[in-house]
Formats: structure tokens, C-alpha cells, sequence
């Protein structure tokens, strides 16, 4: 293949080309070092000026007010459904948790060996198709704090504002896959934090915003589990992820030079109007979530049976349009289309979408 196909991955996923471009004369020499990005010293001059714009482009996209702290963390988003519990559920307290999907399952669980891990919405016996309401949540007498994923992979689902919690609780978000692809007000959260993998870097990096008043544990941690850690040390504690760093620190800025969050924000809504134009044009294809509850960044959607589906999938990818095979758990289709995304591979699904139709429908 001498052309890049369009990559509806859902993650690692696709990364703005420039930004590839970039990285490519980066890894051989940066700043005319005579020494590449992943060769550098993490307490080097050159690394060094790497972090501190990547983190001041960070407070500059999403408007991260200052009594916030910009961690670069590792172990994935999956880490941080631990290490949240370990600093911010006392001993006998309880977090609630809005279930969505497998994710917000999953910390949940990690949740339970600190304390009491509450589920005050799950939408699990519907398929997890939608995202709960208001009256299907009932939140715990005093929670410490609410946890959400605020977009849905698998499901293809995605809250569009963030729920409303009991006063005196701090809201949690794992924003892995719709991070920095809308504004975002930094102030509804406690803690915020995400996988880099999908929209704002490769994988090995993990991105929290944590607000100053709750880097303390609640209790004695290992050093390496603590917020307060990164927080003092600047996210160079140890050796962090430097390589994954640089590059989301070149997101950022390719973001910015978009023109911002509202800016990506209307380009992901026209993107994901083109797919789901095609799956609302006739009968021949389903739409996973429910219409009230569809991510913009995660398209999900079955043909009339598994069989269409394979052929949907084989001539699909015959054509340059790769990683779209759903999920184990849901079948069918999973388009993908992050904010690195091209408007033209949408284009270019959607009309592959009504030719099969219409072919096999």
C-alpha cells in the first residue's frame, strides 16, 4: 500500500499528519540537538522546554485554571481507576458510579477495594444503549465524589453535558475517548483524566487534570500512587513517557492552530452528521445507541445480520477503509472518527455506506 488508508481505529488511533511529519524529523534531531526526541534526557534543556509547553498549551486549549495541576502520568486510564479511589475514598466512605459500558464497570470494581463503590445509574439491562437520566439515578447519602466515562467506545454513547451530583461531591471523569474534542469547563471537575491514545497523543501517556485540594491521599500510599507526587516533582518523578509526551504536547498545538476546542468541536459534529445521515436513510442499517446518546466519536451500527456484516467489513477495507470491525461484546461496525479524523473519510464511508445498501439491502 503506498497510501495511507483511512484509519477508523478506535484506538491507538489515528494522529494529525503534521504532527506525524513532524515527529519524523523529531526522532532524528530536535532543535538541531544532533539528538532525537526519545534520545533526550528527561532532565535535559531540551525535554524540559517539551514539557513545559506541553503543559502550557494544555492550560491555554481547555482554559485549565490555575489551581489546577497538569499531570503526564502512566499506566493508562485503566491506572487511574485505582489510583483515584487509593487518594480521594476514605476508608469507609463511599464513591458512586453512573455505569455506561465496560469501562465505567471496570473502575467501579478497582473502586470497591478502597471502599464502598456505589452504582447510582447503570444502564447495563438496556445494552448500555443510552445514558441515564435523571430518573434513573439515585446517588448515595454522601458520596466523596462521582465517577463517569464520558464517552462510551464500545457503545458508541457519549454524555452530552456532565451529570449533576450531590453537593459536597467532587465530580471524577474518565474522558479517554472524547477528550479535548469539544470545550471542556475544567471547574465542573475534581479530577479529569484520560488515555492519550485516542484523540490527543499514542498510547503510554495519560493526561489528569487534578485540582490542587485533592493531590493529599486519604490515606498512606506508595510513592508512585500519589498524586502529590507528580504534583511536586512536575510529572518527573521518574523517567516519564517522553516520547508520548512530545507528541501531545504537538496535538496541542495543532489543536490550537485548528482553532481551538469550539473550532474541533463543529468539525466532529459535521464528521459524525455525514455517518449518521447514512445509517438514518433507510431501514438496512441499526444504529447501536439509542438517538439521544450518540457519541460523535465513536459511530456504531449493524446491517441486518452478521453475515452482511463480514461482507460490509471485507469490501470496506478492499476500498481503504480500515478498523471498523465493532466490538466483541456489540458486533457490527465501530467507526472511529477522533479529532486527527479527516472530513473526507467520513465522506468516503458514508457513500460506501448507501452503495452497499443498496447493493445488498
Amino acid at each position: 500500500m503506498t497510501e495511507r488508508a483511512f484509519n477508523f481505529s478506535a484506538g491507538p488511533a489515528v494522529l494529525p499528519e503534521p504532527v506525524l511529519r513532524e515527529a519524523q524529523r523529531d526522532l532524528w534531531d530536535i532543535a538541531d540537538s544532533g539528538v532525537g526526541i526519545a534520545e533526550h534526557s528527561h532532565r535535559g534543556k531540551v525535554f524540559t522546554r517539551v514539557i513545559e509547553e506541553a503543559e502550557a498549551d494544555c492550560r491555554a486549549l481547555a482554559g485549565v485554571p490555575a489551581n489546577y495541576k497538569v499531570l503526564f502520568l502512566q499506566g493508562g486510564a485503566s491506572s487511574q481507576f485505582f489510583m483515584l479511589p487509593a487518594n480521594r475514598l476514605p476508608e469507609g466512605g463511599t464513591a458512586d458510579y453512573l455505569d455506561t459500558g465496560s469501562w465505567s464497570s471496570k473502575a467501579a470494581k478497582e473502586a470497591a477495594y478502597y471502599g464502598t463503590a456505589h452504582v447510582a445509574a447503570s444502564t447495563k439491562a438496556a445494552g448500555y444503549d443510552h445514558i441515564p437520566d435523571a430518573a434513573e439515578t439515585n446517588y448515595s447519602s454522601d458520596p466523596a465524589y462521582v465517577h463517569f466515562t464520558s464517552n462510551n467506545t464500545i457503545f458508541g454513547t457519549q454524555w452530552k453535558t456532565e451529570p449533576e451530583v450531590p453537593a459536597g461531591a467532587f465530580v471524577a471523569c474518565d474522558a479517554s475517548s472524547d477528550i479535548f474534542s469539544r470545550p471542556v469547563d475544567v471547574e465542573r471537575y475534581g479530577i479529569l483524566y484520560a488515555g492519550a491514545q485516542k484523540n490527543i497523543g499514542p498510547a503510554g501517556v495519560v493526561l489528569a487534570l487534578v485540582r490542587e485540594d485533592l493531590l493529599e491521599p486519604v490515606r498512606e500510599l506508595p510513592t508512585m500512587q500519589r498524586y502529590a507526587t507528580f504534583a511536586e516533582s512536575d510529572s518527573l518523578y521518574n523517567t516519564p513517557p517522553t516520547f508520548g509526551i512530545y507528541l501531545m504536547g504537538r496535538v496541542f498545538k495543532w489543536l490550537l492552530a485548528e482553532g481551538g476546542l469550539a473550532a474541533v468541536a463543529k468539525r466532529n459534529e459535521d464528521k459524525a452528521g455525514l455517518l449518521y445521515g447514512a445509517i438514518d436513510a433507510g431501514e438496512f442499517y441499526r444504529g447501536a445507541a439509542r438517538a439521544d446518546s450518540r457519541s460523535l466519536v465513536n459511530v456504531t451500527f449493524t446491517t441486518p445480520s452478521p453475515e452482511i456484516d463480514a461482507r460490509f467489513l471485507e469490501e470496506a477495507a478492499a476500498q481503504g477503509l480500515a478498523g471498523l470491525k465493532g466490538h466483541r461484546s456489540v458486533g457490527g461496525m465501530r467507526a472511529s472518527i477522533y479529532n486527527a479524523f479527516p472530513r473526507a473519510g467520513c465522506e468516503a464511508l458514508a457513500r460506501f455506506m448507501t452503495d452497499f445498501a443498496a447493493k445488498h439491502g
